[in-house]
């Protein structure tokens, strides 16, 4: 890996554009360099993870409406749309799809300087696949280049801390996985990938508050903003340049201003891409910095007892989670029973009160209404407060993988005044953790959350196609996808008339 200083340069300054950071990307996307049989494996399982919490957010409303207005455009030769026969134009194929993958926030993450959900990347450079005629060994290149691309600017540049969301490093990353996909060069790549950022850069509101359904638009908004960039881009069309570094651009005013300096990781020429091995899944519908404190509530429930014994509860975790998920955020709805499924996934409290009392998670039940609204819940739940330990937040911004972490020591105080302490580092399906996901792990997954909703020779066909992504013929890579009976997606909820 070569680290790249990235700065602001003012406009009367001599900056060649072969040093933009979007150049660089644009390099690193048209390099020819072959895909690692490791990481062809990790792409394949992201696929399935993809293709699992899609099918079971395939009834939700969001989903519904984001299908719908898909479904408005169909096109030739086009993508194909989660749940449904037929093609569509590839743009709003990513749209629809990329909802579907993000509603119930259950695939891969990926946590360094910036959070980030790398699999956002694969619906709109499968749809783009699918349209363009392309073929699996084709994909596989592309999706080695979006993931690369989003873990390097996550590890380099924080969004957050600016209250810019975190798809701001999805656009780029999404337009350069089109580009090596299509094997464009490297001028249309740069210029699409300054148009993607130009794009998709957006507060962070969708993340805080009463969080709405935009949370899972935003991301599929930044995959439809890819593809017609590229488009734009193949086109002739030109971008904001330099998009990041320059006197108006994206560090001087967004993020930390002229006089801050990023090093920016990127591969060398003929260095393969292998960032998404440093990527992770959930095993659990919440956000992932509270997937090791749901491990942790399991393993606690049995020495705790009963829970009626409980005075209170913190848990000492980094900064980070403190202030996205824990009451450092100074969010009161994240402690209201009556709260969207989209805020409670935002707080840890709910979830560990409700790991510790039903001893799992579950992608529905554990966020029903009912369940959030259970008097016995709403008291321990209140009993939850979180602190950041200094420990922690190192953990966080670990370079080294064995020290890496994401999780939370809690404090059980007794009404007695006895204290239960225990701690998890990484959740148990992290690559370190005690069960570690491999492609077993990922097709029962996928059995688990598609059970109810697609049957079982479906789910069949598509694992059998899915584990040789690597080999299917442009003909067969629409195959890539899910379809569902008319009586599932009548279980969606009836949908008022937008536009379209």
């Amino acid at each position: 890996m070569k680290n790249h200083l990235v700065r602001t340069h003012r406009s009367a300054e001599h900056f060649p554009r072969e040093e933009h950071l979007a150049w660089r990307i644009a390099e690193v996307a048209a390099d020819p360099v072959a895909v690692a049989p490791e990481t062809e494996e990790m792409i394949v399982n992201r696929i399935i993870d993809n293709a699992a919490v899609a099918a079971a957010a395939v009834t939700r409303r969001p989903v519904a409406n984001a299908r719908a207005q898909a479904l408005a455009h169909p096109y030739r030769p086009g993508a194909a749309v989660f749940g449904v026969d037929g093609r569509y134009a590839p743009e709003w194929a990513a749209w629809a799809n990329g909802v579907a993958v993000r509603e119930l926030d259950f695939h891969d993450t990926f946590l360094a300087a910036e959070y980030s959900h790398p699999g956002d990347n694969i619906p709109s450079i499968l749809a783009v696949a699918q349209h363009a005629g392309r073929g699996g060994r084709e994909l596989i290149r592309g999706l080695a280049t979006a993931y690369e691309i989003q873990v390097d600017l996550v590890r380099a540049i924080c969004l957050h801390a600016h209250k810019i969301d975190h798809v701001a490093h999805l656009g780029p990353s999404a337009a350069a996985g089109i580009g090596t996909l299509l094997g464009l060069d490297t001028e249309t790549i740069y210029q699409a990938v300054g148009q993607a950022l130009h794009t998709t850069t957006a507060t962070r509101q969708s993340r805080k508050g009463e969080i709405s359904s935009w949370k899972a638009y935003a991301p599929a908004f930044a995959g439809k903003m890819a593809v017609e960039a590229v488009d734009r881009a193949m086109r002739g069309e030109s971008s904001p340049s330099p998009i990041w570094e320059g006197e108006d651009g994206v560090i001087a005013w967004l993020l930390d201003g002229p006089g801050k300096e990023y090093s920016v990781p990127l591969p060398g020429p003929g260095e393969p891409k292998r960032g998404i091995l440093d990527t992770y899944t959930k095993e659990h519908s919440a956000e992932y910095q509270s997937q090791a404190p749901i491990d942790l509530a399991r393993r606690m429930r049995e020495r705790i007892g009963d829970l009626d014994r409980i005075a209170s509860i913190v848990l000492y975790t980094s900064h980070h989670t403190h202030v996205v998920i824990g009451t450092g955020s100074g969010d009161p709805q994240k402690f209201d029973p009556k709260a969207s499924r989209e805020t409670l996934d935002h707080s840890v409290m709910y979830i560990f009160a409700v790991a510790l009392q039903d001893g799992t998670w579950h992608h529905e039940r554990s966020y029903a209404p009912e369940r959030a609204q259970r008097p016995d819940t709403v008291e321990l739940w209140r009993k939850i407060s979180t602190a950041e330990d200094p420990e922690w937040t190192r953990h966080y911004h670990s370079t080294d993988p064995n020290e890496k972490a994401f999780g939370a020591r809690a404090e059980v105080t007794l009404k007695s005044g006895e204290v239960i302490v225990d701690e998890l580092a990484v959740a148990d399906a992290h690559p370190l953790g005690a069960r570690p996901f491999a492609r077993d792990q990922y097709v029962a997954k996928f059995r688990t959350l598609a059970e109810g909703v697609v049957d079982s020779a479906e789910q069949d066909r598509f694992l059998e196609v899915a584990q040789r992504t690597g080999e299917l013929s442009a003909g067969e890579l629409p195959q890539l996808n899910v379809t569902v009976s008319e009586e599932v997606l009548a279980r969606a909820p009836k949908l008022p008339k937008g536009l379209f």
